[in-house]
């Protein structure tokens, strides 16, 4: 028995022997750190179920990472959320929740010079600059800062030195030139006292304040300073309009939601005060509680400080139980759900809102009132939209963080389940697109690290299967050009290819590469059931909902879905825009409309009698004729330069590659005769 199934072993039989009585654990690395902090109604059933059945990614790693496990029983589950927290504030174990704040608001900085000037940034210095902010808008900052530039002729140079003539944005009525000498120092300053005005106070407060000084400049003549001050007010009104989400009613409130990807977790809390939305707190946290307990853990990490809690906080619903290992408690034949509950209540460890309000009146003398979420409630539509609002921000959140250190969980959970030598590092997926068989399109797309890489993108007009509905064919057609190029060119080749479709796709790829002496593992992904394929093997993997590896592979199929549609829709665009009817000589773009029509395509066109077109066009059976040759001409051309493709593809690679790329055109030459001899006309 190796080293670390003795340590897993020795961590099993403390979870065996520990009470069946509410209380809090601590697991310890081999450094005697804790790690992990976490409270239990049955620490034995708590602790065992860490050893039972399959688990997530953030599971096995606080496993893999522990070589002991102390517990601290208490008298009933409330103490041990207290006691929890108090632990976590202690030993601020890496597992647990420890609150970074996500967000990057952008804040107006007025800088402390001799002649101010009035920007965005995202740093605080401490040099003397005035700051107002943070926004959460961004978008509606900028657009403030561009009319008070239009309002306000403030200095726009970054760097202030003397000049001896002055730059375009005095010229353009933008700027005073206080580098020329053209305005002085007083009379600057009364303009940054404006902005300043503008930005200081609270809404209504600061909207009365500045509409009685511009009354007062208009009874004094001072109709310029009266204009400005009017414009800057509508230009304010403007950007807090931005951040109203829904005037409830005037009592202040919090709406927290969260979400999480394997072991990491974003907060995001949307803070209402006076009706507005005052401002979105992102927060950033890796943990392995379960879902239902980060809620309370967030709430203890979060408010610390009595004036900072508003009347009320709304959440979500914890109405979903869920087994402390991860997913929904399985459910018995004939199991209701109260009794899923009652047979799984030692191993749920979820406080109601009054326990949570009672912490908030014991630990900070707060009278909060936690309000969970649900349907029937009284306003639960306008309650939800803001719930989800937050919670989509949290999404953004953590794709942010995906995106930053790359999907590893994902990839290593991958490896695992299709058995694959390395870490999937780099994946390409393909996808088809078209619209009845015309414009035919396969995408490439390519993740790297778990993310997309864009630059690496490509897309394939196929020329084999136009106007012919084979999916296999297509799939065939792309990867042979895509593979064959890169042996070719000796170029690096992916971990793993992922293909959008069933098993019969998953084959037909697997054949390309095996004619190219290729060994890449290849994946197909159905979209019915969510199903993973392999190639030669008709029964599909099935993963949970929540498995990383899942999550990924799906947004590998989108994107290449994405990409293919995107192209297909150009495509059909620009056929619409060009039709393939004017390049037959005497046909402009009014007689190319009456042919797309009444023919469609081309090759109905080439097919069809001489009537036909002489009726359609109402022209005479001599330019009819001519119409007609000069058709089958054109497509006669086309149908040469799709041959030509295909000796190409013959030409190129080992001999076992002509081969496959012989017996390709054959097969495809056989299902072109075939879906020939179906078209109206055919001889």
């Amino acid at each position: 028995m190796t080293n670390n199934n003795t340590v897993r072993e020795t961590l099993h039989q403390t979870a065996l022997k520990a009470p069946s009585s509410s209380g809090v654990y601590l697991w310890r690395n081999q450094q005697e750190t804790v790690i992990y902090v976490g409270k239990a109604k049955n620490l034995k059933s708590r602790l065992s179920s860490y050893f039972s059945g399959s688990k997530d990614i953030k599971t096995r790693l606080l496993i893999a990472h522990a070589c002991s496990i102390e517990y601290i029983t208490t008298a009933n589950e409330y103490e041990a959320f207290l006691l929890e927290n108090n632990l976590i504030k202690k030993y601020n174990p890496r597992y647990n929740i420890n609150l970074k704040d996500g967000k990057s608001y952008p804040v107006l900085r007025i800088t402390n010079e001799e002649f101010p000037r009035l920007f965005k940034t995202r740093r605080v210095l401490q040099d003397g600059s005035t700051y107002f902010g943070p926004y959460p808008d961004a978008g509606a900052l900028d657009t403030f800062i561009e009319a008070l530039k239009r309002l306000y002729p403030v200095r726009q140079c970054k760097t202030f030195r003397k000049r001896t003539s002055p730059c375009m944005y005095y010229h353009i009525g933008r700027c005073k030139a206080p580098c020329c000498g053209k305005i002085s120092r007083e009379d600057y300053i009364e303009y940054i006292g404006e902005i300043s005005e503008l930005l200081e106070g609270k809404g209504g407060e600061t909207v009365s304040k500045l509409t009685a000084e511009m009354k007062h400049a208009a009874e004094s003549l001072n109709f310029e300073k009266a204009a400005r001050l009017r414009d800057g007010l509508k230009a304010l009104t403007v950007m807090q309009n931005q951040n109203v989400v829904e005037v409830f009613d005037s009592e202040d409130r919090d709406y927290i939601a969260h979400w999480r990807e394997g072991e990491l977790v974003s907060f995001t809390v949307l803070k209402l005060r006076g009706g507005k939305l005052e401002g979105r707190d992102n927060y950033r946290t890796v943990s392995l509680n379960e879902d239902d307990e980060l809620m309370p853990e967030f709430l203890n990490a979060y408010y610390t400080d009595k004036d900072e809690v508003p009347p009320h906080v709304y959440i979500p619903s914890f109405s979903i139980a869920h087994s402390p290992s991860g997913g929904d408690i399985p459910q018995r034949p004939g199991e209701t759900d109260a009794e899923i509950n009652e047979t799984h209540q030692e191993e749920l460890s979820v406080l109601t809102p009054e326990e949570l309000e009672r912490w908030f009146r014991e630990t900070l003398g707060a009278g909060t009132q936690v309000i969970a979420v649900t349907d029937k409630m009284e306003n639960a539509g306008r309650h939800t939209a803001a719930l989800n609002m937050a919670a989509e921000n949290a999404h953004e959140d953590i794709i942010r963080r995906l995106r930053e250190r790359g999907d590893i969980p994902a990839l290593e959970e991958l490896k695992t389940l299709l058995r694959l030598d390395s870490l999937p590092v780099r994946i390409e997926g393909f996808d088809i697109a078209h619209i009845g068989g015309k414009f035919p399109v396969a995408s490439l797309i390519s993740f790297y690290n778990g993310n997309p890489d864009k630059k690496n993108y490509r897309y394939f007009r196929l020329k084999t299967t136009d106007g012919m509905i084979d999916d296999f064919a297509s799939m065939r057609e792309a990867t042979s050009r895509r593979y064959t190029r890169l042996v070719n060119e000796q170029a690096d080749l992916p971990d793993l290819i992922l293909i959008d479709g069933g098993i019969g796709q998953v084959n037909a790829v697997e054949g390309v590469l095996r004619s190219l002496n290729l060994a890449i593992p290849v994946a197909g992904l159905a979209k019915r059931d969510e199903e993973i394929y392999r190639p030669g093997d008709s029964t599909p993997i099935c993963l949970p909902k929540r498995s990383d590896a899942l999550r990924l592979l799906q947004r590998v199929r989108d994107e290449t879905h994405r990409f293919a549609t995107s192209r297909n829709q150009k495509l059909r665009t620009k056929e619409n825009t060009v039709s393939i009817f004017t390049d037959i000589p005497e046909i402009g773009e009014k007689r190319a409309l009456i042919l797309t029509k009444t023919f469609i395509t081309l090759e109905n066109l080439a097919n069809a009698e001489e009537a036909q077109i002489a009726q359609a066009l109402h022209v005479r059976a001599q330019e009819a004729s001519e119409i007609l040759l000069a058709a089958r001409r054109l497509n006669k051309e086309r149908e040469l330069k799709k041959a030509h493709t295909m000796d190409s593809l013959q030409t190129a690679g080992t001999t076992a590659q002509k081969a496959a790329a012989a017996q390709y055109t054959e097969d495809l030459a056989s299902q072109a005769l075939e879906a020939a001899q179906d078209e109206p006309g055919y001889k």
